[in-house]
């Protein structure tokens, strides 16, 4: 089994910046690659952002793009999600997740993950 837990969730005035980590611990060698989900109240998670583990290619939500960056460092077993110029409809709680299949293409279905953190609240505020 693998654990994740997030951190570095909170609340933001809009255009400013917050970093999401993700700590990973347990059999870390079966995860392929990770990603990050949200859920805002009333709404279904959506995909966020996505890496894979060993060379890094990463794919992001069309709203995210030039404003978010997720990495990872496998040596501590860490992913994270940078995300600058934030904005009142970013406000949601984020899940941290992994996957051991080596998809192709980019996972970006939530049922393709095999691990999910606890979450972490992010609150945007206009």
């Amino acid at each position: 089994q693998v654990q994740l837990v997030e951190s570095g969730g909170g609340l933001v005035q809009a255009g400013g910046s917050l970093r999401l980590s993700c700590a990973a611990s347990g059999r870390t060698f079966n995860i392929f690659g990770m990603g990050w989900f949200r859920q805002a109240p009333g709404k279904e998670r959506e995909f966020v952002a996505t890496i894979k583990r060993n060379d890094g290619n990463t794919y992001y939500r069309d709203s995210v793009k030039g404003r978010f960056t997720i990495s990872r460092d496998n040596a501590k077993n860490m992913g994270y999600l940078q995300m600058n110029s934030l904005k009142p409809e970013d406000t949601a709680v984020y899940y941290c997740a992994a996957y051991r299949m080596p998809w192709t293409s980019a996972p970006l279905n939530a049922d393709t993950y095999d691990y999910w953190g606890q979450g972490t609240q992010v609150t945007v505020s206009s």
